[in-house]
């Protein structure tokens, strides 16, 4: 994610923090400044949110950990204001495997909760409001059991992106199958959206930003598992193109963008009879043409550091791989040889033309 700080990582999962993150951190040191706290209170309260978001972090390790019993991989885990989002390469189809996976996030919450109900001594009588009002020595892990108390029951919510939704979604997909529970999942959740937007204007703001999450986040879900649902059974031969312009490493940068100003391509594929040899795009075409290399060949220029699928390979996996790498294309091979190109263009009107015929 853009605009993130690397703080490590963990069983090589990368953990970052968004710099809005900072915000957070400044809202809280102003709102106790303005109560008149002293700068022992404003950096105790800061901790309170730090701790709390540590507990985040081992919450978003936990579906990590669990998907990579399943061979899923997380590439990071990202802090944001809102609270943590592990970005897992993909969701396991099988039910029962996603079940466990939005449960383990959950889960780690119940057991830093009971650790701490174990360790601290119990209190005296019911916690009245002024408890709750300020962290302070007295009652900081006793507020921290509570806030992970709340982030099992906010995640329980069956609301897209939230713990709850993929549970749901889960369990329904035992009986209906993953298409129809995640429209079920997604709509419900798009619904409570509202419900927290609407709620927010009248009680919290930060409700309306939450809402938002949510149904944006229940809108992406849906669709992706549906296109995914259209390109299942397909290969990438069906969804290639066949009809692309190549260059030669020994083409100079004067000829690619000839070839850039007579055409619709933007980027090429650079061969040698038949042979992938690397790729080339506009955007480093335009860095060479202002480096004054209108003369060199594309070969000094060209990234070698390419992937590419076979025409048997299964289509909706290559798609899910372009949306994770955001490459602008990637060659097709066909018994070792060049013999189309895919993007995430064509792959979306292919997706068009099975929605249509439906």
């Amino acid at each position: 994610m853009k605009w993130s700080l690397t703080l490590g990582r963990v069983a090589g999962i990368k953990i970052l923090v968004h710099w809005t993150f900072v915000l957070l951190l400044g809202w809280v040191a102003f709102s106790e400044a303005q109560r008149g706290s002293d700068l022992n209170t404003i950096l105790l309260a800061i901790g309170f949110v730090l701790a709390v978001f540590f507990c985040v972090v081992l919450h978003e390790l936990g579906h990590s950990l669990t998907a990579k019993r399943y061979g899923i991989k997380t590439r990071m885990i990202t802090l944001l204001p809102i609270g943590g989002v592990a970005s897992l390469e993909q969701m396991p189809e099988n039910p029962k495997q996603e079940l466990l996976i939005a449960l383990a996030g959950p889960a780690v919450n119940v057991v830093i909760a009971l650790l701490l109900w174990l360790v601290l001594p119990g209190l005296s009588s019911v916690p009245n409001e002024d408890f709750f009002m300020r962290i302070t020595a007295a009652n900081f892990f006793y507020m921290l059991l509570f806030v992970n108390i709340v982030l099992v029951l906010f995640n329980a919510i069956p609301a897209f992106p939230m713990d709850g939704g993929r549970v749901l979604r889960a369990l329904l997909a035992f009986k209906l199958g993953r298409v129809r529970a995640t429209q079920i999942a997604a709509n419900l959740g798009q619904l409570l959206a509202i419900f927290f937007v609407f709620y927010g204007f009248f009680a919290n703001p930060f409700l309306i930003l939450i809402g938002l999450f949510v149904f944006f986040g229940a809108y992406t879900e849906n669709v992706v598992v549906q296109q995914l649902d259209f390109l299942r059974g397909h290969v990438v031969r069906e969804g290639m193109m066949t009809n692309y312009v190549t260059l030669t490493p020994t083409d100079t940068v004067k000829d690619a963008l000839e070839k850039l100003l007579m055409g619709s391509e933007h980027d090429f594929i650079v061969e040698q009879e038949g042979t992938v040899l690397g790729t080339l795009t506009r955007g480093q075409l335009i860095q060479a043409l202002k480096g004054n290399k209108t003369e060199a060949p594309v070969g000094e220029i060209m990234s070698t550091d390419i992937v590419t699928f076979d025409v048997r390979d299964k289509l909706a996996n290559a798609y899910t791989e372009l949306q994770k790498s955001k490459a602008p294309l990637y060659p097709v091979l066909e018994n070792g040889r060049l013999a189309g190109v895919i993007n995430t263009d064509n792959i979306n009107e292919f997706i068009m033309i099975k929605s249509a015929l439906q």
